[in-house]
C-alpha cells in the first residue's frame, strides 16, 4: 500500500500531550524512511518512556509540620500502612515511593536553617537539581528561612507551592472556642495573612494552599492536586496524574483524558509489532500488548484489589462496600484467550480508520491504513477504558458520598 504525505497536512493534525513537534516530525520521517515497522518501534519506545518516567517531587518543612501524613495522603495510605511515612525525621532525606507507580517518588527533606543545614549548604545536601518541584510545608507561619528556601528553588528554575497543613486544627480551635465565624471567609482571611507574611520576607506572589492530610477532599487539598497536574508537562504529567489515588470523579475524567491519548499508540503497536493472525478474525494483533494496556487501565483507574483497598481505608468505608459498586468482568484475570474472544465480540463495530477522532493523533491519519487492525484494536481499548471509568465513578460516589452536582 503506498501512502503519500502533506507536511502542511500533518502538521495542522500534530497535537499531542505525549509528543513534542520535534518528535512528531522525527516520527514523520521515521515512517517514510523506514517504514511502519520503524514507526511502531518509535511508539513502543514512547510507551516505554512513559511507563518508566521518574518523577521526584521534594517536600520540606519542619519536623512536625505534617509533611510524612501529607506525602501518605498524596500516595493514597494511611500512617498504619506498609510503605507509609511515620514519624518526622529532620536528620536526612528519606525517599518514600508510591506503592503502584515506584518511579513517582516523594522526598521527604528536613527543614532549612538548622545548625545542621544551614541555608548555605542546604541546595547542595538535598540535591535540589534532581526534583521536579517542591512543597514547603507549615503548620503555623512561614518563616524568613522558607522565604530563602523558596528564593533558592526559584533561582534553580523549579516551581514550588506554599502549604499551610493541619488547617482542620484550626477550624476545630474556633469551634471549640465558641467563636461564631464563617467558615470560606475564615480561610480566605488565614490565607491572606500567610500571603502577607510570605510578601513582607521578600516573596512577591506566594502560591499558598489551606489544606487538612486527612480530609483529601476538603479545603484546598483537590485545587493543589489540580495546580500541580497543570504546572507539569509531557510523560512527567502523565506519571503523577496516573499515580494518584481517586478521590475525586475529577481525577478519574482527568486520566481517562489523558489514557485516551495512549490508544492510538497501542493499536498502532499491537497490529504492527509481533502481530500474529487470530483465528476468527481477519486481522493480525499482538494480544500481549492488549492484555498489558487493559491491566495497565485496571491499575490507573483504580479498579485493582490494592488501589480499591487503599481507597477504602482512607475513605473508611468497609472494601466490600466499594466492590459491589464494581460490575465489570475487566476486574477479573485478564489473559490473551480473554482479550480474543473481547476482539471476535466487537469485530463487527470496529470502527474505520476515518472514524477515529485524530485529534489524539499527531500524525496523519493515512498512516494507519497501513495497520488493517487498526480500527478494531483501536475500539477495544477505548470500550474498556470507558467501562472501567464507569465503574471507578460509581466508586468514587459512595466512597466519598460525592453528589452529582458537586463533581469536585
Amino acid at each position: 500500500m503506498f501512502i503519500s504525505f502533506r507536511r502542511d497536512t500533518m502538521a495542522s493534525s500534530s497535537k499531542s500531550v505525549h509528543f513534542s513537534q520535534q518528535e512528531i516530525n522525527e516520527l514523520q520521517t521515521t515512517y517514510e524512511q523506514g517504514g511502519l515497522s520503524k514507526f511502531a518501534a518509535q511508539i513502543v519506545k514512547k510507551l516505554n518512556d512513559m511507563k518508566n518516567a521518574k518523577l521526584n517531587i521534594a517536600v520540606t518543612g519542619n519536623s512536625g509540620a505534617g509533611k510524612s501524613t501529607f506525602i501518605n495522603a498524596m500516595r493514597g495510605l494511611r500512617g498504619c500502612d506498609e510503605g507509609a511515612g511515620q514519624i518526622e525525621r529532620t536528620m536526612e532525606r528519606i525517599a518514600y515511593k508510591h506503592p503502584d507507580f515506584p518511579n513517582v517518588c516523594f522526598w521527604d527533606l528536613p527543614g532549612v536553617g538548622t545548625t545542621k543545614f544551614p541555608m548555605k549548604d542546604y541546595v547542595s545536601k538535598m540535591e535540589f537539581t534532581t526534583y521536579e518541584f517542591f512543597i514547603i510545608i507549615s503548620d503555623n507561619q512561614f518563616t524568613e528561612n522558607d522565604a530563602k528556601l523558596a528564593e533558592a528553588i526559584q533561582n534553580l528554575g523549579k516551581k514550588f507551592y506554599f502549604v499551610r497543613s493541619k488547617i482542620d486544627n484550626d477550624i476545630r480551635s474556633f469551634e471549640k472556642q465558641g467563636i461564631y465565624f464563617d467558615r470560606n471567609a475564615k480561610l480566605v482571611e488565614m490565607k491572606q495573612n500567610i500571603s502577607q507574611g510570605l510578601m513582607e520576607v521578600g516573596i512577591s506572589q506566594p502560591i499558598i494552599f489551606l489544606i487538612s492530610s486527612f480530609n483529601v477532599n476538603e479545603f484546598d487539598f483537590p485545587q493543589l492536586k489540580r495546580r500541580l497536574i497543570s504546572n507539569l508537562d509531557g510523560i512527567k504529567k502523565d506519571a503523577l496524574l496516573m499515580s494518584l489515588p481517586n478521590t475525586t470523579l475529577t481525577i478519574v475524567e482527568q486520566k481517562r483524558a489523558q489514557l485516551k491519548e495512549r490508544i492510538w499508540m497501542l493499536a498502532t503497536a499491537s497490529g504492527a509489532v509481533g502481530a500474529v493472525p487470530v483465528p476468527g478474525l481477519s486481522v493480525a494483533v499482538d494480544l500481549g500488548i492488549l492484555v498489558t494496556a487493559i491491566i495497565d487501565f485496571r491499575k490507573i483507574i483504580g479498579l485493582d484489589d490494592a488501589s480499591l483497598q487503599r481507597l477504602a481505608n482512607v475513605a473508611k468505608k468497609p472494601v466490600e462496600f466499594l466492590k459491589a459498586e464494581v460490575r465489570t468482568p475487566l476486574v477479573g484475570e485478564i489473559n490473551k484467550q480473554f482479550v480474543k474472544q473481547m476482539l471476535v465480540r466487537s469485530s463487527f463495530a470496529a470502527v474505520s480508520v476515518v472514524e477515529v477522532a485524530f485529534n489524539f493523533i499527531p500524525i496523519i491519519g493515512s498512516i494507519f491504513g497501513a495497520v488493517s487492525s487498526f480500527g478494531m484494536t483501536y475500539k477495544l481499548p477505548n470500550d474498556v477504558l470507558d467501562e472501567l471509568v464507569e465503574n471507578a465513578q460509581r466508586v468514587v460516589k459512595v466512597a466519598f458520598a460525592t453528589h452529582p452536582s458537586n463533581p469536585q
